[in-house]
């Protein structure tokens, strides 16, 4: 009986505290007020928050009366006073009721927070679009690369932040404590931004090793058995895997910026490293397989030797051979000459004509936007279940020439993707 009577008044709760948030007694409180709502947001279970984030929508939208009036003022004078009317007036009052909340000792993460469960919610309830515009806006500003620090992470650093690599690492998972303490070693280094208003939380790290030449294969890399390189043989880098930890910070560009200073960090301290180059995989390859020929145009199946038209022939869904390479037990060693063919051609049609449809490749598109150049595809290279499974274990090497990165990236804005001369055998 008690929980029945409790419950709604959470939620009431948390309401009448946004509410008086946005007062004019609020703002004056405001740091007091936010904390209040940081805690009353803590309390209130699934329901309850959805019913708080469409309370948002509804209650702290921009006043459309107010907004046609304030741009038809623009639109006949054009001077700087109605243009300044005009943004504040189209700016959703919600925005800066969360500019309020974050003022609170736990606001930052708080909002994070309430974004990640925004997120879940707007997968299947409408009307939320704006409240999470407003919410990656803001954050895009606090959590500005700019903002953020860069530290190593070492098999010396706390064993709560250790713990939260191993939770969060998304590209290959960390077997216990030996398996992170070989990645940790001097020719393994993995970095991480972090935000002063998160302390101890990592908002998303890379992986990187430190080898002679370009990787082609990740279980040498992954291998925690293996022995340590002499420094002395440092030449390149390969980041192997970078991994979010906010679910919250979803689209906020943090990634790029990440490679980037880390590739910065490491020439300066490495002088003998002169290549950095991804190992990277091809989450979408089998699932974009699945859908052949549809997926593919004329222009993109046309080649002067219908290599491609052939490899999609021989790939077709449904038949003998995809068949035998969507089995349990498929190996790349097993596979024919034609077959190794026709799946390496497929995937170079798929990273360098596809990649910028909305079922193009997301790790290409991130590495490809980000500057670099798609170098090699590799054969055989992860053969995990999980390679197997995304990519019939191909992996890509994705090189960062750093002098060429911003051409690399107007490029890929423009439409066209960058390779390596080597890559024209399989045109």
């Amino acid at each position: 009986m008690f929980e029945r009577f409790t419950k709604p008044n959470s939620l009431e709760s948390a309401k009448k505290t946004a509410n008086s948030l946005m007062s004019e007694r609020g703002d004056a409180n405001a740091r007091g007020v936010a904390g209040k709502l940081v805690s009353q947001f803590k309390l209130l279970d699934k329901t309850e928050q959805l019913k708080f984030f469409e309370f948002l929508a509804k209650q702290f939208s921009p006043d459309p009366v107010a907004v046609l009036g304030a741009a038809q003022r623009y639109s006949e004078t054009g001077n700087d006073e109605s243009l300044i009317h005009l943004l504040k007036t189209v700016e959703p009052p919600r925005q800066e009721l969360l500019r309020r909340l974050n003022r609170a000792p736990d606001g930052t993460q708080t909002i994070v927070r309430m974004r990640e469960r925004l997120l879940e919610h707007a997968k299947t309830k409408p009307g939320l679009k704006a409240v999470d515009a407003d919410m990656q806006h803001l954050l895009g500003s606090w959590f500005n690369p700019g903002f953020l620090e860069l530290h190593e992470i070492t098999w010396s650093s706390p064993a709560q932040l250790l713990e939260k690599i191993i939770q969060h690492e998304s590209v290959h998972a960390i077997d216990g404590w030996d398996d992170l303490r070989r990645r940790l070693q001097p020719d393994r280094r993995c970095y991480a931004f972090f935000h002063p208003q998160l302390p101890g939380e990592p908002l998303i790290f890379v992986e990187v090793a430190l080898v002679a030449g370009i990787a082609k294969e990740v279980g040498p890399l992954l291998d925690k058995k293996s022995e340590a390189l002499e420094a002395k043989k440092f030449k390149t880098a390969i980041f192997y895997s970078i991994s979010n930890c906010q679910p919250g910070l979803k689209g906020v560009n943090l990634g790029n910026f990440l490679i980037k200073r880390v590739a910065e960090k490491i020439l300066q301290e490495i002088p003998s490293v002169k290549t950095f180059c991804t190992l990277s995989p091809v989450p979408g390859l089998n699932r974009w397989l699945d859908t052949l020929p549809a997926s593919l145009t004329p222009e993109q199946i046309a080649d002067k030797k219908d290599r491609t038209a052939a490899a999609v022939k021989l790939l077709m869904p449904g038949g003998e051979v995809w068949t035998k390479r969507a089995t349990a037990g498929w190996q790349p060693t097993s596979a024919t000459a034609d077959e190794k063919a026709a799946l390496m051609r497929l995937c170079f049609v798929y990273l360098s004509k596809h990649v910028h449809s909305a079922a193009g490749d997301s790790v290409a598109k991130f590495h490809l936007a980000n500057g670099a150049e798609l170098h090699n595809i590799n054969w055989a290279a992860d053969l995990s279940k999980k390679g197997l499974a995304q990519s019939s274990a191909i992996m890509v090497n994705y090189l960062y020439e750093l002098n060429d990165i911003e051409s690399n990236h107007e490029k890929f804005r423009k439409k066209t993707v960058v390779y390596s001369k080597s890559l024209d055998r399989l045109f």
